[in-house]
């Protein structure tokens, strides 16, 4: 016997937006427009009609959203979720016998041809609907009547065989018996806004004090919110505020030797003071960090808290749960090597432990814990040295009974393990935009992350720097690459993330032969004269304003890049399909030159293709142009304005 019903004809492929063949959620924003879609198609000429069935994980039954025949058997559907959690789809397709009729009947009218025998077909069709639709019954039986009259011109009805109201009744009233239904059903996990569109600045808060020499705390950090959210931040990313450890502590630039004033790495966690729940105590109190929390509230601003699963050796977990780390055969510790690196101030956590269930679930609670402080945005340090399966089950469990927690995975690793964590639950990933320089390189990269099946579920985060990166470009490049990063990042993304003080203030001298910075703050409290002017601070706040104020730049996967006559610069607009808000953004990549090129814009996709000439405005300088046609010129020096953000005036 044949596995599915011998009368069974339409064929449903290609469902989308799916992972790894619907093993994963595809991620996807509240409230944002998404667009379903599939290929279906049957034997033959006959009309097919087609549905997306979905609900709400919360819900019981399914609801049905029609959709259209876009080409070539590619259908679509837009669905905009609204409720946090997962919705589950699948698709259902079958023969539309009532359109195939309707498409054959004027064929054969225009065509001359005797339509008094596809008439009568029609009739039957309607009649067998009457018994469904008690509401249409009299104008059903009206039109069936006037089908089977010789006397009645077919054009005295026609509008209404072919009408939309009749349509929708004969839709809603097919029969369905011969449906084809996908058998696999599709899951959509939404995120909250903020997941799509954030903008992160990171500092140190033991470097917050507005006084030389003492140790910053909560307090201070608090009183720089006012500060971070005029630059347009949304997110203050602090590094990890626990206990640090005090064996084996590093001093400056993770020298093996410290000091009694060295306050060692925020990473190297825990000591008799407490771990991963406890605070350090010179940062303040949990009353202060919740104070903290709820100021930035008030300034729509989140924090975010680092967690880091790795201990310092004199963490309460060794002495407690020894079975949770590797022992070696002189009866020490593993630290944390990466050679010819050695972290002696850091032990990783053994996931191969006997131990696994316990340990899984305290670390869970670390998570737990903080959340009911009023945490939901956590940046988690080298999630991809953690057990894959922990961040399933981890992340999955807090995302049922928290789903507007947003998880950023700081993994600068190989490629499969980074989209790992990304199917895993991460609902933002760092990425390989810091290493991306030339034109060929950023575009390649953007196409891979949007076009592809990773912008169903790693979400990117661009960062310029961090305090372990400090890329070359930025190093040689002075404060003008420093503005082509930022706006390459502010404007590619819909996230990006600064660690901000050395990049607004200008720091760029890198430890002897490495790509990190010298007098690292990881290893050392700095002093911020936070009222200090520079350009970078001033170009940071306008280009984040220009992003709360244009959707356009409120996605990612909204972007098509735009040839030039010049590799030099880079060129690619960025669309709203709901408001309309169009922008083109030309960006010099060469910090040292000015460079020009010719602009090839397409017209038909701007709305412009009929249009002799039409308005840009330059949302960076306030400048405004009048262009013609699908050619035109820029030019931008880099130590004036490295870029353009144009705004298409239609």
């Amino acid at each position: 016997m044949p596995p599915v019903p011998g009368r069974r004809r339409v064929v449903i492929t290609h469902i989308q937006p799916q992972v790894a063949c619907g093993q994963y959620p595809a991620n996807v924003i509240i409230h944002q427009t998404l667009t379903l879609s599939a290929s279906i198609f049957a034997d033959g000429h006959d009309a097919v009609a087609a549905s997306v069935l979905i609900r709400h994980e919360s819900e019981r039954s399914f609801r049905e959203i029609p959709l259209t025949l876009v080409s070539n058997d590619h259908w679509e559907a837009i669905f905009i979720p609204t409720r946090f959690g997962q919705y589950q789809f699948t698709v259902t397709g079958w023969i539309d016998h009532f359109t195939t009729w309707k498409n054959r009947l004027v064929i054969k009218k225009e065509a001359g041809q005797d339509v008094m025998l596809e008439r009568q077909i029609g009739a039957e069709l309607l009649q067998q609907v009457k018994a469904k639709d008690k509401n249409h019954r009299a104008w059903l039986t009206q039109l069936t009547d006037k089908l089977l009259d010789e006397q009645e011109t077919l054009d005295s009805f026609l509008a209404d065989l072919t009408g939309p109201e009749l349509a929708a009744i004969m839709r809603q009233c097919a029969d369905r018996s011969l449906a084809a239904k996908h058998a696999k059903i599709y899951v959509l996990d939404v995120s909250p806004r903020k997941a799509g569109f954030s903008t992160w600045y990171e500092l140190f808060p033991r470097s917050a004090s507005p006084e030389p020499g003492r140790h910053g705390t909560f307090n201070d950090v608090k009183a720089l919110l006012p500060r971070i959210a005029e630059m347009g931040f949304d997110v203050l990313y602090l590094p990890p505020i626990h206990p640090i450890g005090r064996l084996k502590r590093k001093g400056k630039n993770n020298s093996l030797e410290a000091t009694e004033n060295d306050p060692g790495s925020p990473w190297a966690i825990g000591n008799e003071l407490g771990g991963h729940k406890a605070i350090h105590p010179e940062l303040g109190t949990l009353r202060d960090f919740k104070a903290l929390i709820a100021a930035a509230k008030k300034l729509e601003i989140d924090i975010a808290m680092d967690i880091a699963f790795q201990t310092a050796p004199d963490h309460p977990w060794v002495k407690e749960h020894p079975q949770w780390f590797k022992w070696r055969p002189d009866g020490t510790v593993q630290f944390a090597e990466n050679p010819p690196k050695k972290y002696e101030d850091i032990l990783p956590i053994n996931f191969e432990s006997e131990d696994w269930d316990n340990l899984w679930q305290e670390l869970k609670s670390v998570f737990d814990y903080w959340i009911a402080q009023g945490v939901t945005v956590f940046r988690v340090d080298n999630p991809h040295t953690k057990s894959f399966y922990f961040w399933e089950w981890c992340l999955g469990e807090i995302h049922r009974k928290h789903p507007e927690v947003i998880f950023l995975a700081e993994a600068f690793t190989r490629p499969r393990l980074m989209e790992q964590l990304a199917k895993n639950g991460f609902t933002q990933s760092y990425t390989y935009f810091t290493w991306r320089e030339t034109k060929q390189e950023i575009q390649e990269y953007l196409t891979e992350l949007t076009t592809t099946e990773q912008r169903w579920y790693m979400r990117p985060n661009f960062w310029p720097n961090t305090p372990d990166i400090l890329p070359g470009h930025l190093t040689h490049g002075g404060d003008t690459a420093h503005h082509i990063r930022l706006l390459l990042a502010a404007t590619l993304s819909s996230n990006y993330g600064l660690y901000g003080p050395v990049y607004e203030f200008g720091f760029t001298e890198p430890f002897p032969g490495k790509e990190e910075y010298i007098d690292n703050e990881k290893y050392e409290i700095k002093h911020w004269d936070w009222k200090r002017y520079t350009k970078t601070a001033e170009l940071i706040a306008r280009v984040n304003r220009i992003r709360k104020e244009n959707p356009a730049l409120q996605r990612t996967d909204n972007i098509a890049f735009v040839q030039t006559s010049n590799d030099q610069i880079l060129c690619y607009l960025k669309q709203d399909a709901v408001s309309g808000n169009t922008l083109l953004i030309a960006i010099n990549l060469d910090p040292h030159n000015t460079q020009s090129a010719n602009v090839y814009l397409p017209l038909e996709q701007l709305r412009l293709k009929n249009r002799y000439s039409y308005e840009v405005a330059d949302l960076l300088s306030g400048d405004r142009y009048t262009w013609q046609g699908d050619n035109n010129f820029v030019q931008l020096n880099p130590y004036d304005m490295p870029a353009h953000i144009f705004k298409v005036i239609a």
